[in-house]
């Protein structure tokens, strides 16, 4: 007996299916069907994960692509493709419907399915006579040759109604029956989880879903035995016959390039060419080397070969239009450090400074995308994202997806709600399981936050959270992939709205358009660059640019300063791990950066390779090589692979990895901690190292670094772009301080520090911040000149609460001279709450003389008459703002203080003479007892196998690094995920490099010392 499940719903149903792509084709396969249709609700968003798994695994399986649709709940059909015409149509109607609503729905037209004339079309009649006839007439009228009733029996109370109806409507219309199940999960047990899938999506919880939910799990993939004895063999074999009618695969898509990029008279092969020679000018001059000329000549001739020509200079025609516009990028990834990159002006990077190989990553038998991403300033990129827009049209372009899955909150509190559980309960749970002990599971906390483990509710809950963890919740837009085509997009992929205005994306992510290899230009935002582009505009003693301060090589002076972890505010080696690791990796130049910047990740570090690092590199250990070839691939890190890029080149080289297989274990080592799908590697790697003569101790080392790396590796052609950006970062600071903290502070919310961090550090330079001003603050904030040095006047744009609007509005309107009374504020008909904005941060205090002040002439209605206008004494207030008012008031209003900190003002009020502040600690010996006390800035728990976390204390002379074990967290749970005053006492550990950490011992909350303050703190990111 033959059969093919022809409507069968996957997970990207959203909110529906309750079994992903992967696991329907497995298991249908294992039943021996012929073929199957994934049939996802308006959509195809679940195919490729079939078709990839189908494709890797060898399946004998026919995948059929087709997609389910409702019409103003009165008919239900299912569209299926037999060939590529059918495809192009399918994906037209999925468009349409979704283009016309909002995003997440839907509107199916008459119009749509008139239009067809390609599909296939399985109608699944539903309950009512009136509907069906009118319904049977139609497709009758339209579709009567390309149209199938689709039989389901599902073992409830309406079969016997349903195969009467069915029987009446193939006999008055002639429409074939197939049978088919209408799958929703891949076996009978997902039915539990299936519900609260429709509960969620009902907003209601599993016990009030009542008739709407399923009464049993036979919408699951059943057994050829038991299709059989439930439907006519004749229903049967149609649907063997209807699969055997569709040709149409996956791998038959064909991408094609956009033409505009090619000027008249070109081919793209010759405008690539006159670009990069143009390029070749600009970046080398008089240093152009005839080795340089054949790398170029190879670069070139690999593009040809793989015809790749238009999207790279589809990517120089966007990065021309950002050099037009001034918007500061930076390109990345493994072709992007190529020197053709380099003389298209995609990157600053000189190739030179680093080795990549650049056929590693465009190679005939890799033959997909080569790898570009571009960094745009975060601020302008919409400038970017509209460019792409307006050039294709929007029928030719659209931002790739990305497919949002529950995570443990989410599934945690949803699960939770469906199954009838307290929102506050679920509430407090989550608040207080610490899912980063690695050692304590969130099942065991339950226990400690009320949920007793016996309970058969809890034990649902738990199952059912972690079968929902990691299935997807919608579609949303990716952070920058644009997908531009030739012809309409829609005839590639469905294309649907955004959440966001004037944005479409597709229905596939980054993954699937990889499966697919389909073009993918990545358009994305960085902070960082805005930074330096608003610290470019405040120097005024010579023109600056990223390739002019990389053209300065290494300068020493820079480096020392990195060399101190004097790195707060710079890009990427700013972190309390990465300033831990500069004084002992001591970089001096570019590539030590690049080394730097990959080093301090979890891959190296779970794969224990920074210690071998460190001592090799300091002279402590000699590198072994165990082959020249191995040599070759890891001499420039000491013996020590570091980069995902030497992990794969060892594998070809020492473990005999075709390019195709090393760039599947690439695949894996991206994928493992998901999938894990790496251990199917570890025999070919270490069988193939013994066959080459390695001993078995080095085989299985190098293993275990590639599981280390598996989900962190970080690829050395990201790294050297990255470290470009360090670099520049730390020139701007050591060079213009003032300047640098200004565009930081502009550019905010990024990096890695607040405002109050940010300022501390400035001010630790010796730099003069002066406070929020109504006479002398822009909006944003502003370099200036105080007691003749250069300083920083803090912006309107710090203070909560106060619009962009108003604050403009208030720098328009000031006189020359300034405001001299608050009159002159009221009378710019500002909001009442955006005039209190002002004086809970003190702005208010050069025409008010304090807060308290200020509030009581805002409450004065009446106007100040010309005789007293000049007075200043009629509205004196006698109460003035204590130190404590103003401390909470200053963090409450602009979240930070200039004038107090709150630990100097603990110590007014607390006997603080045995705590060690951190300007003291370097005077204290090594592995001294020690009590510190800070604000909590921030918390840090790598992924590592350590448990470890890294807390930064900030008191008024400086910040403390707290290391906290996973032990004393456990313990001390309350104070180290709440505290936002925090008191440790501890261990002194200082290395030979002189890095300090505090070794937590015994963690006190002491928040309640100022109870009202609101300290930010940059938590677990």
């Amino acid at each position: 007996m033959k059969y093919a499940e022809l409507v069968c719903q996957t997970n990207f149903s959203f909110l529906k299916g309750a079994s992903d792509p992967e696991e329907l084709v497995t298991t249908a396969s294992f039943l021996g069907y012929e073929a199957l249709a994934i049939t996802d609700e308006c959509s195809v968003a679940g195919i490729v994960r079939a078709y990839s798994e189908i494709k890797h695994n060898n399946l004998p399986l026919k995948l059929i692509v087709g997609s389910r649709f409702c019409l103003d709940e009165t008919l239900e059909i299912v569209l299926l493709c037999p060939d590529q015409p059918a495809y192009t149509e399918l994906c037209r109607v999925i468009t349409n419907a979704r283009r016309r609503s909002p995003k997440g729905e839907y509107s199916l037209t008459e119009w749509d399915l008139k239009t067809l004339r390609h599909c296939l079309i399985i109608w699944l009649p539903n309950t009512s006579d009136e509907y069906n006839d009118q319904w049977g007439k139609w497709l009758y009228q339209h579709h009567c040759a390309r149209c199938w009733i689709g039989a389901q029996r599902l073992l409830d109370d309406n079969d016997t109604t349903r195969f009467k109806q069915y029987r009446k409507l193939h006999q008055t219309y002639q429409f074939p029956i197939t049978a088919c199940t209408g799958a929703l999960f891949h076996h009978g047990d997902r039915l539990p989880l299936q519900h609260v899938l429709q509960a969620i999506s009902a907003g209601t919880t599993v016990d009030k879903l009542g008739a709407g939910g399923l009464s049993n799990a036979e919408r699951c993939l059943r057994p050829l035995s038991k299709l059989k004895k439930l439907y006519p063999a004749t229903w049967l074999e149609e649907s063997a016959h209807l699969a055997a009618l569709c040709h149409f695969s996956m791998s038959s898509l064909e991408y094609k390039y956009p033409a505009e990029v090619v000027p008249p008279n070109h081919t793209a092969s010759s405008y690539l060419r006159e670009c990069v020679e143009q390029g070749i000018v600009k970046r080398f001059g008089d240093e152009f080397t005839p080795e340089l000329r054949a790398t170029i000549e190879k670069e070139l001739k690999l593009i040809f070969e793989q015809k790749y020509e238009y999207f790279f200079l589809t990517i120089y025609d966007i990065v021309q239009f950002a050099q037009r516009q001034s918007i500061l990028y930076q390109g990345r990834g493994s072709a992007a450090n190529s020197v053709v990159c380099y003389c298209l002006e995609i990157t600053a990077a000189d190739p030179r400074q680093i080795s990549l190989l650049f056929e590693r990553f465009i190679s005939k038998e890799r033959d997909e995308c080569p790898d570009i991403d571009v960094d745009f300033e975060h601020e302008r990129r919409e400038e970017i994202i509209q460019y792409i827009y307006q050039k294709y049209g929007r029928k030719r372009t659209a931002l790739a997806a990305t497919v949002i899955t529950f995570r443990f909150r989410s599934a945690f509190r949803e699960v939770g709600k469906a199954l009838g559980f307290p929102e506050s309960q679920l509430s407090f749970i989550l608040k207080n399981i610490n899912r980063r002990d690695k050692t304590l599971p969130w099942q065991s906390q339950l226990v400690q936050c009320g949920l007793p483990e016996d309970n058969p509710k809890v034990r649902q809950l738990v199952n059912l959270v972690e079968e929902i963890i990691g299935f997807p919740r919608h579609l949303s837009q990716h952070v920058g992939g644009f997908v531009i085509s030739s012809g309409p997009l829609y005839e590639l992929v469905p294309v649907e709205n955004a959440a966001m205005p004037e944005r479409t994306v597709i229905q596939w992510d980054k993954d699937d358009l990889e499966t697919l290899s389909l073009l993918k230009v990545d358009v994305l935002a960085l902070g960082m660059l805005t930074a330096i582009r608003k610290t470019f505009q405040l120097v005024t003693e010579q023109p600056l640019s990223i390739p002019f301060i990389t053209r300065q090589k290494d300068d020493p002076d820079v480096f020392d300063m990195i060399c101190k972890a004097d790195t707060v505010g710079v890009f990427q080696i700013e972190s309390r791990a990465q300033m831990t690791m500069l004084p002992r990796l001591k970089p001096h130049k570019y590539y030590d950066l690049v080394v730097q910047i990959a080093i301090v990740r979890p891959g190296p570090i779970q794969g224990e390779m920074v210690h071998p690092y460190l001592k090799r590199r300091n002279g402590q250990e000699t590198p072994h090589y165990p082959s020249k070839e191995v040599k070759d691939v890891l001499q420039r890190t000491y013996g020590v692979p570091i980069f995902q890029e030497q992990v794969i080149q060892l594998a070809m080289v020492a473990a005999g990895f075709s390019g195709g297989e090393a760039d599947q274990l690439r695949r894996a080592m991206a994928n493992w901690k998901k999938k894990g799908q790496l251990n199917k590697f570890k025999d070919k790697l270490i069988n193939g190292m013994l066959a080459r003569g390695y001993t078995p101790e080095y085989a299985e080392t190098l293993y275990e670094q590639i599981r280390g790396f598996s989900g962190y590796g970080f690829p050395e052609s990201h790294s050297a772009s990255f470290a470009v950006l360090a670099y520049v970062s730390c020139w701007l600071k050591y060079y213009f301080k003032v300047e640098f903290y200004v565009g930081l502070l502009n550019s905010w919310p990024m990096g890695f520090y607040t405002p109050s961090q940010l300022i501390q550090d400035a001010r630790q330079h010796n730099i003069a911040v002066l406070p929020v001003c109504v006479n002398s603050s822009d909006v944003d904030h502003t370099m200036c000149v105080h007691n003749g040095k250069k300083s920083i006047r803090l912006g309107f744009r710090q203070i909560k609460g106060l619009p962009v609007a108003a604050a403009e509005a208030l720098v328009q309107a000031r006189p020359v001279g300034g405001f001299i009374h608050i009159d002159d504020i009221k009378k710019l008909n500002l909001h009442n709450s955006s005039i209190e904005a002002l004086a809970s941060a003190d702005a208010l205090a050069a025409i008010s003389g304090n807060r308290f002040q200020a509030r009581w002439q805002i409450m004065d209605t009446q106007p100040t008459l010309p005789l007293f206008a000049s007075s200043q004494e009629q509205d004196l207030l006698p109460l003035s703002p204590t130190k404590f008012d103003n401390l909470v008031e200053d963090y409450n209003s602009t979240s930070l203080s200039l004038t107090q900190h709150p630990i100097s003002l603990i110590a007014e009020q607390q006997d603080l003479s045995r705590f060690t502040f951190a300007n003291a600690l370097a005077e204290k010996s090594n592995k001294s007892v020690v009590h510190v006390i800070g604000c909590v800035t921030g918390r840090q728990a790598p992924g590592t196998a350590t448990g470890v976390t890294f807390f930064t204390l900030e008191d008024h002379t400086g910040n403390i690094s707290v290391v906290v074990w996973q032990a004393t967290a456990r313990h001390q749970q309350q104070p180290y995920l709440k505290a936002n005053i925090l008191q440790v006492d501890g261990i002194l550990e200082r290395s030979p490099e002189g890095v300090m950490h505090v070794i937590a011992g015994k963690l006190t909350d002491r928040s309640d010392w100022i109870e009202p303050l609101k300290i930010s703190s940059r938590d677990f990111q």
